[in-house]
């Protein structure tokens, strides 16, 4: 029995031809990137700039978010914001961090409980102090270069060195869009982003390493044919699978960012933007990088260029 596929399996199109115009796709979506976010910054959440955290649950029915943030307002406490936290009557309130230390922060916590008024029940409380969310901010950026670092030697060790580099520029390029995103619609951007960024390097990488894979096995098995065809036809011996494992993928995730509510919604948007950036540089700028770079093709028993390559 046949497996799925979305798409023809002697399917032939041309990506690597066209790689010019990805590589300026790129470099725009890059410079864009960088452009929006030495403009308008990022919106950091809580976790980054410090601030107080407050779940509540209303015990009489569903929250009505719009009379509480009108209540909240006038309280002169800074920067109030307020979301469903899963259910109706579940509700994660955000405030800015006071001046004048943990004090300030409990009398901001004692306004905002006598405004809220009775009927409310109060599931978790928490402060990020100044000092903590700037510990935060430097471990997230820790991560995110430990993980493209960790990832280069991985590419390195299983392939050659120039496979690395090709991953690696196309995991730069879907960080950096990925703020650029974040930094154009002015989503909150806090830990969860963060994770977000963290699984969309992982899963950039596991698409590149399927197309490198498939790249090793035709240099073993045409001996002659152009390097640039032989990129191409890669690419497209692969493409149903890769094709297949993102469609099932962003169905998954646009369920969680409809049905989720807005406490994961900026994270499902970001591994759903993830998603199709990832898949685009695996195909677009990882393997096309390839052409520049001098890899040795090396012998082995496998077929010549006359025959017929083993398809997915």
């Amino acid at each position: 029995m046949r497996g799925l596929r979305l798409l023809p399996g002697d399917i032939n199109l041309s990506f690597i031809p066209r790689r010019k115009i990805f590589f300026v796709i790129s470099i725009l979506l890059m410079v864009s990137s960088i452009s929006l976010y030495m403009k308008n910054g990022l919106n950091y959440g809580i976790d980054f700039k410090g601030g107080i955290l407050i779940e509540i649950k209303t015990i009489d029915g569903p929250a009505n978010v719009k009379t509480m943030r009108s209540n909240l307002s006038g309280l002169g406490i800074g920067e109030i914001g307020l979301q469903e936290f899963g259910a109706p009557n579940e509700i994660l309130i955000r405030i800015q961090s006071q001046e004048g230390g943990e004090k300030a922060q409990q009398l901001a916590i004692g306004q905002v409980k006598k405004a809220l008024g009775n009927g409310i029940e109060y599931r978790r409380t928490e402060f990020v102090g100044p000092k903590i969310s700037d510990e935060l901010f430097w471990n997230g950026i820790y991560a995110v270069s430990a993980a493209i670092v960790a990832i280069l030697i991985y590419v390195w060790f299983r392939f050659e060195w120039q496979f690395g580099i090709g991953a690696v520029l196309a995991l730069v390029h879907d960080v950096i869009s990925t703020i650029g995103m974040f930094a154009l619609l002015g989503l909150e951007f806090n830990l969860s982003t963060v994770a977000a960024i963290l699984t969309i390097a992982g899963y950039s990488i596991n698409d590149t390493v399927v197309v490198f894979d498939r790249v090793r096995e035709n240099l073993r098995r045409y001996k002659t044919l152009p390097f640039s065809e032989l990129l191409n036809k890669s690419v497209n011996e692969t493409l149903s699978r890769t094709v297949i494992t993102s469609v099932t993928t962003l169905l998954a995730l646009t369920a969680l960012f409809v049905l989720g509510g807005e406490v994961i919604s900026d994270f499902s948007f970001a591994m759903i933007w993830g998603v199709l950036i990832g898949t685009y540089s695996s195909i677009c700028l990882a393997v096309p990088v390839l052409l520049y770079m001098k890899i040795e093709r090396r012998s082995s028993s496998g077929n010549n260029e006359g025959e017929e390559a083993v398809a997915e």
